[in-house]
């Protein structure tokens, strides 16, 4: 997975806006796992173009900001703490971790050397996205010296470039709705049922679930990613991962009456795309963000004019 990323040019190249929103979607399409990897990727080298663009190391990147019980920060001289769901701990070439500087937080961008002895990919067991093998890192005792620091302290949590990048995550979704869909369709036609009227109303479903999907996040992508965008615009992105995870458990839903108890066996294709959606969608903290979102949109009165009139 990670060897086809590295040799299918994309890490290296330069995408239009709608040439990377359709990477995305097909990447996800063809592997979720490799889809999440990439688009970390896209994240940790849009995060170096803004803060330090002098800084861009070969190879495949990364991005580990979940921390655990014992959650990163800067101590002195030392780093303290772990890394959690630090996905591609076993294939990431360069990483960039977030640490706490105070009550600010800090990028640093490590090589794989660097982090040598303190990964633990084998920790990962779950259900679903197990090939991103995002076990844990254990940074306790390192030096940040021994890191390049990624912008100033605080960076990281400007809008519209932190939350209002999770356009990218609902876009790599999207890719895996359709090969749900896509799965379906060809599993009612073999069963020559795509006309019996239960079916076809499900796979209906499904179809302008994916096209809902994919217009909310291709007008999201485009009001973030734009060179004027300001932080209101994060609120499309986060309202438009939102409502890709709704269409995505209704698509599931539909997914699953479609093609009954056949499609969980563990060699039917629909089954490992299954489990690593369901699990998917539910990162990170969706909870949150819609709380976060509906409370900025009810207390901005241009964000309100702008999604309740």
């Amino acid at each position: 997975m990670a060897a086809a990323l590295r040799h299918g040019g994309l890490l290296e190249a330069s995408l239009t806006l709608e040439e990377l929103f359709q990477a995305l979607v097909a990447i996800g399409r063809a592997s979720l796992s490799a889809g999440r990897l990439f688009e970390g990727h896209v994240n940790a080298v849009k995060l170096l173009n803004l803060y330090a663009p002098e800084q861009r190391p070969d190879g495949l990147l990364g991005i580990w900001g979940a921390d655990g019980p014992d959650p990163v920060r800067i101590e002195g001289t030392v780093l303290r703490g772990q890394k959690l769901f630090a996905s591609g701990a076993n294939v990431l070439d360069h990483v960039i971790v977030t640490a706490r500087n105070e009550d600010q937080v800090q990028l640093l961008l490590f090589s794989r050397p660097q982090l040598a002895g303190r990964l633990f990919p084998e920790e990962w067991r779950v259900s679903g996205m197990q090939a991103t093998a995002s076990g844990r890192c254990n940074l306790d005792g390192l030096s940040p010296d021994h890191a390049v620091c990624i912008g100033g302290v605080g960076d990281y949590l400007i809008e519209p470039h932190f939350q209002g990048g999770v356009w990218r995550y609902g876009a790599v979704q999207l890719g895996g709705m359709q090969a749900l869909t896509a799965i379906t369709a060809e599993q009612l036609q073999q069963r020559q049922q795509e006309k019996a009227p239960l079916q076809a109303m499900r796979l209906h479903r499904m179809v302008t679930g994916c096209e809902t999907a994919r217009l909310w996040l291709w007008q999201a992508a485009q009001a973030v990613e734009r060179p004027e965008a300001t932080a209101d615009d994060a609120e499309a992105s986060i309202l438009a991962r939102l409502l890709t995870a709704r269409e995505a458990v209704a698509l599931i839903n539909a997914m699953d009456e479609a093609l009954g108890a056949a499609s969980f066996a563990t060699a039917h294709p629909a089954d490992r795309i299954r489990r690593d959606l369901s699990f998917y969608i539910r990162q990170a903290n969706p909870d949150g963000l819609a709380l976060g979102a509906m409370a900025r949109i009810l207390d901005t009165p241009a964000l309100r004019e702008r999604w309740i009139g």
